[in-house]
């Protein structure tokens, strides 16, 4: 340890004076929006100064803060190291052309926070904000709407998004493609055309990508198509992506739909009132887990299907359906099933209420292979559960359950739409393949 003296004392004293003196000096160097010629509500087009601006501030490696107020800008290229923030609501960047507001390419540790972004003009396919091949992108408590595409494009990046309020994009509020990990997480979207977040990859592969916490209302689908529109939250081809404990409620399909992907974690999710299949694991799917969730109000409840696809292995447990739809508005050929599974699956532990059709639905014509379904709780169905007995379908337990005010069937077998046998348990013989046992019908 150093030796305390007078000397020393004084020493520390005047290093600290000087300091003092030398803080004044640099705080006159850091940038000021105003001395940068950025003027809040002119009704010009201040793109050139804001490049400048931002260019300059992260030369410095200092933050650029906008007053509140109007700024009209467009196609702002964001340098690497830029902090840009604003006032919540109050400063306001407004796409001044065609194009994007903000655009991140090649770029890395950026943070853009508490603005308010209003698409007036034609946006492209980058949204009012384009993100490519960029990491360390954070955006916090951002305020975004007027899209004619996307509000947030990500391509091949990585990034976090925060605490955001995403209305009314034409296509989607968040298009992610080929990302490298993204943490979506406590975001509202409502109003968006066709996708409120989407995770696609343009070929399959692994991705870990994180979406929780969001609540995301009232998604269309305007393009049309029998599914590739109208869901809260889709992912497609992408790999070991968690979806957990949002609330999405007014899909036009899916609240959640899963399409080609592996390992994927469906948990905790809140889904109220999808005008298709609320949760959907389907086309060449494996190992999704799909549990805890709650389904309220949709034409199926929760769908793990297209084994003619290579659709397989899920666990489908701890959920509860209810209030399945006799029909679909949009998808006339969907079915109402609460939970209906078709290769490698454990469906477990469920309660399934309320269901003008199959509470349980397991396989279709050949598509059954190793379909385990115990210990769920099933009332107020048509049906209480359905196992195909088509030619060549594969093998299913159907053990412990509880079924209860089924008003047509109990347990029955069928070889596509046709019922062959209206009690399995009575008919269990003539279908060795199937294992039925500790069934409690009341």
């Amino acid at each position: 340890m150093r030796p305390f003296s007078r000397r020393n004392l004084l020493k520390g004293l005047s290093a600290a004076g000087a300091a003092s003196l030398a803080a004044p000096a640099i705080a006159q160097t850091r940038p000021d929006a105003a001395s940068l010629g950025l003027l809040p509500n002119s009704a010009d087009d201040q793109s050139p100064a804001f490049q400048q601006a931002v260019d300059l501030c992260a030369s410095l490696g200092q933050p650029l803060f906008l007053p509140a107020g109007t700024y009209l800008v467009a196609n702002i290229r964001l340098p690497s190291g830029l902090v840009l923030q604003g006032i919540p609501g109050g400063s306001i960047l407004t796409l001044a052309a065609t194009g994007s507001i903000l655009i991140a390419d090649e770029v890395r540790s950026v943070t853009i926070e508490d603005l308010k972004f209003d698409g007036l003009a034609a946006t492209s396919e980058n949204g009012l904000i384009g993100i490519r091949s960029s990491t360390e992108m954070q955006l916090n408590g951002l305020e975004m709407s007027g899209s004619t595409t996307n509000l947030i494009a990500i391509d091949d990046s990585e990034a976090e998004i925060a605490g955001c309020s995403l209305y009314g994009a034409d296509d989607n509020a968040i298009f992610a493609m080929n990302s490298r990990g993204l943490l979506i997480r406590g975001n509202r979207i409502s109003g968006s055309g066709n996708g409120g977040i989407r995770i696609w990859r343009s070929e399959s592969g692994e991705d870990g990508s994180i979406i929780s916490e969001n609540i995301i209302k009232s998604t269309g689908s305007v393009g049309g198509g029998n599914g590739q529109n109208g869901n809260g939250i889709n992912v497609f081809r992408a790999d070991s992506v968690i979806i957990a404990n949002n609330q999405i409620s007014e899909s036009s399909f899916s609240a959640v739909r899963l399409n080609a992907t592996n390992n994927s974690h469906i948990t905790g999710n809140a889904c109220l009132s999808s005008g298709e299949c609320a949760l959907f694991s389907e086309f060449g799917f494996s190992g999704s887990i799909i549990a805890n969730n709650i389904v309220d109000g949709a034409a199926t409840g929760i769908s793990m299907t297209n084994f003619n696809e290579g659709g397989r292995l899920a666990v489908c447990t701890g959920n509860i359906v209810r209030n399945i739809t006799p029909t679909s508005l949009v998808n006339p050929d969907t079915n109402p099933v609460g939970i209906f599974a078709e290769a490698d699956t454990a469906v477990t532990g469920n309660v399934v209420e309320a269901v003008p059709g199959i509470g349980i639905g397991a396989g279709y014509g050949p598509y059954l292979r190793n379909v385990l379904v115990s210990d769920n709780v099933v009332r107020d169905v048509e049906a209480g559960i359905v196992v195909s007995v088509a030619p060549e379908a594969g093998s299913a337990r159907i053990a412990g359950n509880l079924i209860s005010d089924a008003r047509r069937y109990t347990i029955a077998g069928a070889a596509w739409d046709e019922v062959l046998s209206a009690d399995l348990i009575a008919d269990a013989a003539k279908y060795p393949q199937l294992s039925i046992e500790g069934n409690t019908i009341s």
